[in-house]
């Protein structure tokens, strides 16, 4: 079978290496010190001041809607992995969705002040598939109508948009750190702010609200990452640059190959350094995806529809249409990518694809 992805694992014994430390020091959570410098080998490699692991990469949406959204409305995108809304939802807040763009696949900017109203709290937006909104159309948004600003960068590991880091955009960014991700820990997450204050209430929300053993700033929740977690992502790190590289090299035969007469990629926003976490095609209708999907199940080649449905679509939702990411959502298709795919399986990929999109 050939996956939509597969897992990047180090060699075992490295891994064991790293569990050893733990496992000599009977440490295996509350922030060890596997934990404790993964965290720095992170802020280090991605540029940043400020950043918590977590033991997955929702709650860290959880714990900003926790604190910054006080029970209202949140503006949204309905273009994302089901976690974004349910994470509005969970915390008792509404989402109210804005329609995505058609080529950067984000929330559209220029919709977002018209579902402003009384009861907005927060901005939750998604870079979609490791490519950027705009941050800084978002960011004047939020300024002027004193908002707060969540960003799901669940899929940004590694990515710098205008030569820095996107985690350091937003009051708050997430990343998830899951086996499917570019950089795992084999489930797990992160959450990244700049500014100071922020960071000390993320950091005790995310430890039952702990101020040392015996006394609390507040309201708090498990999030905590474990040792043997955190000694997956020591493990995994230092292949990092040849994962990028490897992936790069698959998105670069499908962008060769393809026939993009028929279908069109993600349109990449300007001065973004991507990451190639993700290959999504959009075909040209539902239809079309189905034929290609059935055509390259017969050949145990399982892509994946990501994402979709449209969240606003959902029961618990209850969103207003948004005609464009229904479109999308409904003829998106993310291809297999991971590192160690045969070009073999490339050709047959792009083979079946360019045959039943012409039909």
């Amino acid at each position: 079978m050939i996956p939509v992805t597969k897992t990047f694992l180090p060699p075992q014994e490295e891994y064991n290496s790293y569990v050893k430390r733990a496992w000599d020091k009977v440490w295996l959570t509350n922030r060890g010190e596997l934990t404790l410098e993964l965290e720095d080998k992170l802020k280090n490699f991605l540029d940043v001041s400020n950043l918590i692991i977590t033991n997955n990469g929702t709650i860290p949406i959880q714990i900003a809607l926790k604190l910054f959204g006080k029970g209202g409305e949140i503006i949204t995108t309905p273009f994302s992995y089901v976690a974004t809304s349910a994470a509005i939802v969970w915390e008792n807040c509404t989402p109210v969705f804005v329609d995505i763009h058609p080529e950067y696949l984000t929330i559209d900017e220029t919709k977002i002040e018209a579902a402003i109203t009384s009861k907005t709290t927060a901005i939750l937006a998604t870079h979609v598939f490791g490519n950027p909104c705009d941050v800084a159309a978002i960011e004047n948004i939020a300024k002027k109508h004193n908002l707060k600003v969540i960003y799901d960068a669940a899929h940004c590991f590694g990515v710098k948009y205008n030569n820095q880091s996107v985690f350091n955009f937003g009051d708050v960014s997430t990343c998830s750190f899951h086996a499917t991700k570019l950089f795992h820990t084999g489930e797990g997450g992160a959450m990244f702010c700049n500014d100071a204050d922020t960071y000390h209430q993320f950091y005790y929300s995310h430890n039952f609200g702990h101020n040392g053993p015996l006394a609390f700033h507040g309201l708090g929740i498990n999030a905590k990452i474990s040792e043997l977690q955190s000694a997956m992502g020591l493990a995994i790190f230092p292949y990092m640059n040849h994962i990028v590289e490897e992936r790069k090299k698959v998105v670069d035969f499908y962008n060769s190959n393809l026939n993009f007469k028929m279908l069109k990629s993600l349109k990449i926003r300007e001065n973004t350094e991507w990451n190639y976490s993700y290959y999504p095609v959009i075909l040209d209708s539902e239809e079309t995806l189905l034929r290609v999907l059935d055509a390259l199940a017969n050949e145990d080649i399982i892509p994946r529809r990501y994402f979709y449905p449209s969240l606003n679509t959902i029961e618990y939702t209850k969103g207003e249409k948004m005609p464009v990411s229904e479109s999308i959502a409904s003829r998106i298709l993310c291809l297999p990518l991971y590192v160690g795919i045969p070009e073999t399986d490339l050709e047959n990929i792009v083979r079946i694809i360019n045959m039943q999109i012409q039909q």
